[in-house]
């Protein structure tokens, strides 16, 4: 089975059709998928799906972008909200100075609040990061001083540098659709690069629907073309990148449980 490792199902893209969007994931071979928090106010929606659909976890989080609406937001909140069994991951959050829609001060404060639940759940932490790699790692790498938690770069665009950083922490980075875009190679490289068993893939949908589904709102059945775009990068079987990318899904997002355990 394939695991979609970053959807946003509460988007109001599937408000109208959500039940057969998940039936064509399970039809595609994608049984399980984590979707995600991108701010508090998304959390009973979230859970509501979650709640529905026993393979679909959640984590509890708040993007960059919104960072603004929850300037006083404190690790204690992220653990309470996390103590339900179906978050397995704390996220996601980061730094976003592309948009820069939040306040880079605010936005580097809430980060660190999110470290410090993961810290403490012991959950992942899911990071978004776009034209900020050296200010990402540097606060995951001053903050792994006070303890260690598990950093995911999720939907990676970054460099090298950044990378290896997180790699170096034993954590874990996520591929998506972009891989498959044709002026991608940078990003390509680094998958080529990245051991096998520290890779994550996921759609990120509804956003950035791979090739051959580009200008179509991207789905959780679409990541199997990512699945045989990072095969071909890697220059290995189908049938092992969906082995090796589910079982690190499962490594990494230990609360989650994993149905193939008992086969």
């Amino acid at each position: 089975m394939f695991v979609d490792s970053h959807v946003n199902l509460h988007s109001d893209k599937y408000e109208g059709d959500l039940d057969e969007v998940l039936e064509r994931a399970r039809e595609a071979g994608v049984s399980a998928m984590l979707t995600i928090s991108d701010q508090l106010s998304s959390t009973e929606a979230i859970k509501k799906i979650a709640q529905a659909n026993p393979l679909i976890w959640r984590s509890v989080g708040v993007h960059p972008h919104y960072a603004k609406d929850d300037p006083d937001l404190e690790a204690l909140t992220l653990i309470d909200l996390a103590r339900d069994d179906d978050v397995v991951g704390i996220g996601e959050c980061g730094l976003d100075y592309y948009y820069e829609y939040s306040d880079r001060d605010i936005q580097a404060k809430i980060f660190k609040a999110h470290i410090d639940a993961a810290r403490e759940t012991k959950l992942p932490l899911i990071i978004h990061t776009r034209d900020a790699d050296v200010e990402t790692k540097n606060i995951l790498t001053e903050s792994q001083k006070a303890g260690r938690f598990i950093p995911l770069l999720h939907c990676y665009t970054g460099g090298p540098a950044l990378a290896d950083a997180v790699l170096n922490m034993d954590g874990f980075i996520s591929f998506s659709g972009i891989i498959t875009f044709k002026n991608a190679n940078d990003i390509r490289e680094i998958a080529r690069t990245t051991p096998l068993d520290r890779i994550l893939i996921e759609t990120d949908c509804p956003y950035l629907a791979p090739v051959p589904m580009r200008g179509r709102r991207n789905e959780p059945a679409f990541v199997t073309h990512v699945a045989e775009k990072l095969a071909e990068i890697k220059e290995v079987s189908i049938d092992e990148i969906e082995k090796a990318t589910t079982d690190n899904f499962f490594r990494c997002f230990s609360r989650a449980y994993n149905p193939m355990s008992e086969q």
